[in-house]
């Protein structure tokens, strides 16, 4: 594609096609993505239409990164060198009219004439040959594109010379023609390497990837292809190496740098049962690993696609570029032609309005208004995903930037997900005989405190226990050393008609802040106190205090009892708290906001989140999280820190704004530019000569991709 016309030159074929429902042809990503009904319509069918309206197309998934890469290259040098032999050409043309600028007798109009007859019209049929084609094609279409204008506007000058040097007039617009073309191909250049910029993002995360894997089969390594390793290998990695595919660790420990998933420096440590993933780096010991998750199922091709994906949608707001540019053609042929016909009605000559007409048609092609929207998303959106932040796309950019209130999920979200030991109480012993009790007995337990517990006592060397057992719903018992213990709730040591009198008020003091305690006794006697809680994250409290300083309101939404979520909320400056809700519900308290005219952003991690995240304005999943909330997601936070809800946020604004920004640059060029082509103000000195215009114009489409890759600087 060659412009903003052509995508919707193509969309609209597309359109018509039985069984398409709907076609979003994506300029910038050169790239459709097309909802059909499989029974009406196929993938042949489709491609058949892209023809018709004068393009090739192919499947994505047939076309390799490398392919892509490779054509991105390809364009690159093609309008380098079509650019580098026009401006050979076209150079002589520009010094025959300054030489007759400054004295018009100097050269032979005729050899002038003859010379510049013989330069122009390789740059007008051969360099230009693609305007033809694709002017042609959109007028099959029975509807003009941005190739049409140059077509017009080139044609004219060249064939209004080609008369006048037949008929022995000694005015030739030959260079008008091929620096037209000259200008308008150094700005597809400029642009096309400005668009290759913009997907700098994955080509970085690509460049992650290993190409070989070391595969152990029958006793021996292979070094073979990535792209053989099959779902159960056992690969094997040495320090310093990339780790190919997802797995887990089956033999060997070391440290892995997680950095390009997590955005932690700090290397992960690595033994028996972890969790390794591709892309990452192998720190100083060998390991070997069952591969889990192969080929496009792994964590670093996800976040390739996710990317992908996003750079090839479009926002609302590029619904408004298409269709100024589906009526703006047409509509600057028309004023061409009043200019062409006022100057003429008004007794200026053929060659003054000519020019005029030509100027015209060429400066007002809106290549700049095409790319304003998808060259700032493609940025914005690779930008956020080496932030550690995957934005699916221009909705949910659009969705972000009108967020008003914000509300998280507790557990996974708020908190670390999994409870830790706070407070040991000791009565009659000291704190370390207390924990080396609790964890000997939750050592035989499967219950979830059991782990807190036992995390915390992991360096601890633990007593045997006999007559272990357990009481469902209310703790354990067992005897140390022959001593009878029990560990649990307060109904476990009723059962054994204890008294937690002595121990109540600081029992009653520990609950209040949103903590489970057990209580520890030995032969009939309380002797300590352990608390559990699922603790804050680090960045929750910083998270929403830069989010109160956004006026965004900030909400928690949990399953919890209300003294456990006010707890948590307090800690970290959440003033609104819904408690006690139900999966199910939290959509529904989504939806209550909305009514009262929010734009409302969830903030969640588990399958019961889901709901919730789809209801939303937008949804933000942590990529700590399920594949479900994940997918439902519009935002993933790869690094599963909150400041980077408010991070979001921001590029999100920053990036509307610059589209906006693209889209005053280009309109405000045109608005302004018309009328100085028009020679309207030729009695102020204002006089736009056709190749200043075709330069003018391929400048303004860089301009907007050059303001669009500011966003790589975003911090």
């Amino acid at each position: 594609m060659h412009c903003a016309s052509c995508a919707a030159l193509i969309s609209r074929r597309l359109k018509k096609t039985p069984g398409v429902i709907d076609a979003n042809v994506n300029y910038g990503a050169n790239k459709a993505s097309i909802v059909f009904d499989s029974e009406k319509t196929d993938e042949f069918a489709l491609i058949t239409a892209v023809r018709a309206a004068g393009y090739e197309a192919k499947p994505a998934k047939n076309v390799s990164r490398d392919e892509e890469r490779a054509r991105r290259q390809k364009e690159m040098h093609t309008y380098r060198n079509r650019f580098l032999m026009s401006a050979l050409l076209s150079a002589p043309m520009a010094a025959f009219m300054i030489i007759d600028l400054i004295e018009s007798h100097m050269i032979s109009p005729t050899w002038m004439g003859i010379t510049s007859f013989i330069l122009a019209t390789p740059v007008q049929f051969w360099f230009g040959r693609e305007f033809y084609l694709s002017a042609w094609s959109s007028l099959k279409m029975r509807t003009f594109n941005m190739d049409s204008l140059i077509v017009i506007g080139t044609s004219t000058a060249y064939f209004f010379s080609v008369w006048n040097f037949v008929n022995g007039i000694h005015e030739y617009y030959f260079e008008v023609s091929a620096l037209l073309i000259t200008f308008v191909l150094l700005g597809k250049w400029l642009e096309a390497r400005a668009k290759g910029k913009t997907s700098s993002a994955i080509e970085k995360l690509i460049g992650l990837q290993p190409k070989t894997a070391r595969v152990l089969r029958d006793g021996t390594s292979h070094d073979v292809p990535i792209g053989d390793i099959v779902k159960g290998d056992v690969l094997m990695v040495r320090p310093g190496e990339k780790i190919p595919v997802d797995g887990i660790v089956t033999s060997g420990a070391s440290s892995v740098n997680e950095a390009m998933l997590t955005g932690e420096s700090i290397p992960q440590e690595k033994a028996v049962g972890s969790r390794v993933f591709g892309g990452t780096v192998n720190g100083h010991g060998s390991i070997e690993f069952r591969a889990e998750k192969v080929g496009a199922d792994t964590v670093l091709a996800r976040i390739i696609e996710f990317i992908e994906d996003a750079q090839g949608s479009k926002a609302s707001i590029q619904n408004f570029a298409d269709n100024v540019a589906a009526w703006f053609v047409p509509a600057v042929i028309l004023v061409a032609i009043a200019t062409l016909v006022f100057w003429l009605l008004m007794g200026e000559s053929i060659t003054f309005a000519t020019l005029a007409f030509v100027s015209v048609i060429v400066i007002a092609c809106p290549c700049a208004l095409g790319l304003a929207t998808p060259t700032a998303i493609m940025v914005s959106t690779g930008r956020g995903a080496e932030l550690g932040i995957l934005i699916r796309g221009g909705e949910p950019l659009e969705a972000a930037e009108k967020i008003d209130a914000v509300i998280f999920d507790k557990t996974g979200t708020i908190t670390n997900g999994t409870p830790d030991v706070t407070d040991i109480v000791a009565y009659g012993t000291d704190e370390n005989d207390v924990l080396l009790k609790a964890a000997s007995l939750e050592h035989h337990s499967e219950h979830p405190l059991a782990a807190s517990i036992l995390r915390r006592a992991k360096d601890v060397a633990l007593k045997d226990v006999t007559e272990f057992k357990a009481v469902p719903g209310k703790g354990i018992q067992g005897e140390i050393d022959g001593v009878s213990h029990v560990l649990g709730n307060r109904p476990l040591l009723q059962q054994f008609h204890m008294n937690v009198q002595d121990v109540e008020a600081k029992l009653s003091a520990l609950e209040s802040e949103g903590k489970t305690v057990v209580i520890l006794a030995a032969e009939g006697k309380i002797i300590g106190l352990i608390a559990v809680m699922d603790t804050v994250k680090p960045s929750s409290a910083e998270a929403i205090r830069r989010l109160k300083k956004m006026h965004i309101e900030t909400w928690m939404i949990t399953g919890d009892n209300e003294q456990t979520a006010r707890a948590i909320a307090t800690q970290v400056g959440i003033e609104h708290v819904i408690a006690g809700v139900l999966p199910e519900g939290k959509a529904e308290e989504v939806k209550k906001l909305q009514v009262q005219g929010k734009h409302v952003a969830m903030v969640g991690d588990g399958i019961n989140d889901s709901p919730a995240l789809a209801q939303a304005d937008l949804g933000i999943a942590m990529g700590s999280g399920t594949d479900i909330a994940m997918e439902t997601g519009g935002i993933v936070l790869t690094k599963n820190d909150l400041n980077d809800v408010t991070t979001s946020i921001i590029l999100s604004r920053v990036t509307m704004r610059k589209i906006r920004q693209n889209m005053f640059f280009a309109l405000i060029y045109n608005v302004i530019g018309i009328p100085i082509a028009a020679r309207l103000f030729i009695h102020y000195g204002l006089v736009l000569r056709p190749e200043l215009a075709g330069l003018a114009m391929a400048l303004s489409s860089v301009s907007v991709v050059t303001n669009s890759l500011l966003l790589k600087r975003f911090r």
